[in-house]
């Protein structure tokens, strides 16, 4: 029996040992890395404007949520509702998306980074730094005062700041993909060999407790 253990601790130990490499690694990385800085939220600055609702004399039909941005000295509504998400201006009409150095005005507005250049992004891609964010969207690539280049992502119509990423951002995702063995999309924290490799590691460490007291009963013997 304890023959059978030892050789299932062993070969399990060795199938599964760079995996579980990846998972601590990934894990001090986590540690020591604070989520706030990962997303940015350092280098972001909270706006504050004030809001005439006196001069919003339109009726808005079936509304599940409304917000109010400033865009530019612009009050624009967010309106959420059966119709899908709606950009209306105070009028009640649609607004038109924001031009390039709107974009970059509003980004530097923002946040404490220095816009440099700016692309509209119309198609996703697997893993962007953007994917879960509505398209199109702006990408102002951005420089903080170290030099260090850095991705905004504003929405087109309200020109909020949809994300910040930075290299600090690109590495935590990239661990993350190797925590929850997705590499492509790094978001399928439900995939199967994440299960099968958890399941293993499992088993594996069950077999090391149990040689762990077959040795220590027998020296005791």
């Amino acid at each position: 029996m304890k023959f059978l253990v030892r050789n299932i601790h062993k070969y399990l130990s060795f199938l599964i040992s760079i995996q579980l490499l990846l998972w601590t690694v990934s894990g001090i990385y986590f540690a020591f890395n604070k989520i706030e800085n990962v997303r940015g939220e350092q280098y972001r600055e909270e706006p504050n404007f004030n809001v005439d609702f006196s001069k919003l004399n339109f009726q808005i039909d079936g509304a599940r949520n409304i917000r109010v941005i400033d865009r530019m000295d612009q009050e624009i509504l967010v309106v959420d509702g059966i119709y899908g998400r709606e950009y209306l201006n105070f009028e009640g009409k649609d607004v038109e998306q924001l031009e390039e150095e709107e974009a970059k005005a509003l980004s530097a507005k923002q946040t404490s980074l220095i816009p440099e250049s700016v692309d509209l992004i119309t198609e996703n891609t697997i893993g962007s730094e953007y994917r879960g964010r509505a398209l199109p969207i702006y990408r102002v690539k951005s420089v903080n005062e170290a030099g260090e280049s850095i991705n905004v992502y504003l929405n087109v119509y309200t020109g909020e700041v949809e994300a910040v990423r930075s290299n600090q951002w690109r590495i935590w995702d990239l661990m993350w993909g190797f925590h929850i063995m997705d590499w492509e999309t790094r978001e399928d924290i439900d995939n199967l060999l994440l299960k099968i490799f958890s399941i293993l590691a499992l088993i594996s460490s069950i077999t090391g407790v149990l040689l762990f007291f077959k040795v220590d009963i027998r020296n005791k013997v």
